[in-house]
Formats: C-alpha cells, sequence, structure tokens
C-alpha cells in the first residue's frame, strides 16, 4: 500500500529512510534509529527511552525519519518490523484510525504515536518495504547498530 501526500503539484524528491529499534526487556531500556538517504546525502538520527518496549521505538524510528523531512517527499520506509510495516500494508492504521485510535477488541497500545505516524504519512508519498532483521541487509544492519548503542546508552 502507498500513502498519498500532498505535493503541491511540484515533482516529488526521492529519500530512502531505513530504520530499526531495538530494547532491552519489554519494558526496559530502548533506542532506536532512522538513516536518511537522498541522493549522496546521508543522515543519521538515534535516540532512546530508559523505560520503552521494542514497538515503541520501531514506531519512533519511523516517525522522526519522517518528521526530518522539510517537504513532501516520495520515501521508500525500509524496517525489519512486521508490526509497523503490516500496519501499514495492510490497512490496521487506517481501521485504527476510524475507530478513535483503539482495536476492534479493545484498546490500542501506542496510539498517541500511531496517530502522529498517520499524520506523518499525510505529508508524503511512502513505501514501507519489510527486510529480514540481523540478516544481510547493510543498513538494517547499521540501524541495529546504532539503536543498540542508543539502548545501551539508556541502561
Amino acid at each position: 500500500m502507498k500513502t498519498s501526500g500532498n505535493s503541491g503539484g511540484k515533482p516529488l524528491k526521492f529519500v530512502e529512510i531505513y530504520t530499526d529499534g531495538a530494547c532491552s526487556g519489554n519494558p526496559g531500556p530502548g533506542g532506536w534509529c532512522a538513516i536518511l538517504r537522498y541522493g549522496e546525502i546521508e543522515k543519521i538520527l538515534s535516540g532512546g527511552e530508559t523505560e520503552t518496549t521494542n514497538n515503541r521505538m520501531e514506531l519512533l524510528a519511523v516517525i522522526y525519519g519522517l518528521e526530518a523531512l522539510k517537504e513532501p517527499c516520495r520515501v521508500r520506509i525500509s524496517s525489519d518490523s512486521r508490526y509497523v510495516v503490516s500496519a501499514i500494508k495492510e490497512g490496521w492504521i487506517e481501521a485504527w484510525r476510524l475507530r478513535g485510535w483503539a482495536r476492534k477488541d479493545g484498546p490500542l497500545k501506542n496510539p498517541e504515536l500511531w496517530q502522529r505516524l498517520w499524520e506523518d504519512l499525510q505529508r508524503h508519498e511512502t513505501e514501507f518495504i519489510w527486510v529480514r532483521g540481523h540478516e544481510d541487509d547493510e543498513m538494517n544492519n547499521r540501524c541495529d547498530a546504532i539503536a543498540v548503542a542508543e539502548r545501551n546508552a539508556m541502561s
């Protein structure tokens, strides 16, 4: 599933965002990383929280990556989080939004982050790609190493 942002009629710049989150315990200390690439330009964003969950870190990586973009763009987001990628590609995020940021069988975890992600998605044309974590994907491995370092700094 692709989402569409508002480009105002201009051609959109193409940006790749690679993301990962890490957590020790669930909840426990965690870190996140987003690596943005636009042509030859690369920007690394990262951070962490002392008491968090892995899903929260995965979501924040995507959110901070999208929020770093100063204008609407065409964005390919690569993540090893099946939860985040499926929420977009399977339409779960739209269903949660229509239910007032709730699941059909109860409360949604991190509703404020899902709402923030939804708002970010409205600015951009996005494509989400799931990548196998801790395997041969160089960018995922880089993100993981940075997210783990952030997690360790929160310990």
